[in-house]
């Protein structure tokens, strides 16, 4: 071996340099390890050696669900991370002071430990902090939903619209779909996040007001997707991800069904086969809802049409969003535009065409002025609509080759901003849905 040096100067600013080592012309291949690099620093002598961190103090476990429990701990001076251990095994690596540990088991008792790393080394493990997860309720088969039916979203949010609890939503809406299940990091896994924006002083007042509505008759399930939200199912490993972890939410908060308001495109291979594997586990009665953009359902080969019909045994309504779209194509081959008789009907009569059936279809229109960006339809269009793909009366220049008096019935977004309107369209649109023979 033989040590090599060089000097070289660099720039007042250079922060950072790149040394290579090879050989000169035709000498033979060598190897080098060992490469230091020496320099002026200031006079402040050598930066000191890390040290590794100091236990972390203050771990805390929150309210566990029945297959997680949120922890939380101090700060650590000098700890670049932290790993969280679950009975003495590795569970979690993290660059923060708190985590969800997942994947657990109802009504298990788990021990939990934390500690602190960097570049030297781990710290030892903190005190043990010791959790039970929450028991596994059954949720139950839920009410039926009627033969006519009117469909609500409730905002887990607050948007400048009317804040309410569960039990603040209008008597006039059967399906009550609370908006929005949560992505996670597994693809497919969804989780529900209780935003303590809507009011609500704990959890179980939550889950007390959907079991008050289950009883008074109203189905209440969770909705995955809106405008913001994102659930990849393309595999068979996102597929029953979903499906465990959205029957994990009818178990904890008693949801009876669930509604599909992808907005980010969809598989239909594997959405057909989550749906298929929660609806094995939730039993015959699981309400299914979706509510599709307008462009979804233009034809039965997209992606969103294709689930629906793959599913049709299971399918309880699918209330199309009528509105955002603009001009589209009836049934007729004619452009309709948004927010007239003929567009609600023209467009419903494409899905039943292709292979829905009438009590399968909803209209789906926005509650106020304010609950869309465009496409607004007075109650009273809606009502008329209703009235010509049941009876054939109140048609516009569109009118179906036959009446479907099955048709389901009617959605809209959202009970906060019908409330915030003085409940016009629930007013209004219930009863009439509800009058339906």
């Amino acid at each position: 071996w033989k040590q090599l040096t060089t000097t070289f100067t660099t720039g007042a600013s250079t922060t950072s340099v790149e040394i290579f080592t090879h050989g000169w012309y035709g000498t033979a291949a060598y190897f080098v390890d060992d490469v230091s690099v020496f320099g002026p620093d200031g006079g402040g002598g050598q930066d000191p050696d890390p040290v590794v961190p100091a236990t972390p103090a203050g771990l805390a476990a929150g309210t566990p669900t029945t297959s997680a429990v949120p922890l939380s701990w101090n700060a650590v001076s000098g700890a670049t991370g932290y790993k969280v251990y679950r009975d003495g095994t590795l569970a979690a690596t993290v660059t923060g002071t708190s985590t969800t540990v997942t994947g657990l088991a109802a009504d298990t008792a788990y021990s939990f430990q934390v500690a602190a790393t960097n570049t030297a080394g781990e710290s030892a493990k903190s005190a043990a902090v010791s959790a039970r997860t929450a028991k596994t309720t059954t949720p139950g088969p839920g009410p039926a939903v009627p033969k006519h039916a009117v469909t609500g979203y409730w905002q887990n949010f607050d948007n400048g619209a009317a804040k309410q609890k569960i039990r603040d939503v209008q008597d006039a809406y059967d399906i009550i779909a609370v908006s929005f299940a949560d992505s996670t990091t597994t693809p497919g896994q969804i989780v529900f996040n209780l935003d303590p924006a809507v009011g609500y002083a704990s959890v179980a007042d939550f889950k007390a007001d959907i079991a008050a509505k289950k009883a008074a008759g109203k189905s209440v399930i969770i909705s995955v997707g809106g405008e913001k939200g994102n659930v990849t199912i393309n595999s068979d490993a996102s597929a029953t991800a979903f499906a465990n972890s959205a029957y994990a939410l009818f178990q904890e908060y008693g949801f009876n069904g669930v509604d599909i308001d992808l907005e980010h495109g969809i598989n239909s291979t594997y959405l057909t086969k989550a749906l298929r594997q929660l609806s094995a586990l939730a039993g015959p009665q699981m309400v299914l809802t979706m509510a599709p953009q307008t462009i979804d359902m233009q034809s039965t080969g997209t992606e969103y049409f294709k689930t629906a019909l793959a599913v049709k045994d299971i399918l309880t309504v699918v209330n199309t969003q009528y509105y955002n779209s603009g001009s589209m194509l009836g049934c007729d081959g004619k452009v309709y535009s948004q927010g007239s008789v003929d567009f609600l009907t023209a467009l419903a009569c494409i899905q039943i065409q292709g292979g829905l059936d009438p009590s399968q279809v909803g209209l789906g229109v926005p509650a106020s002025t304010r609950g869309a960006g465009s496409g607004y339809v007075a109650p009273s269009v809606v009502n008329s609509a209703i009235d010509c793909l049941t009876k054939l009366t109140g048609c516009g220049t569109f009118k179906p080759a036959q009446a479907w008096p099955t048709l389901r019935g009617a959605m809209t977004w959202s009970t906060n901003w019908d409330a915030t309107a003085g409940n016009a369209w629930s007013n209004a649109v219930g009863p009439h849905v509800h009058g339906l023979p």
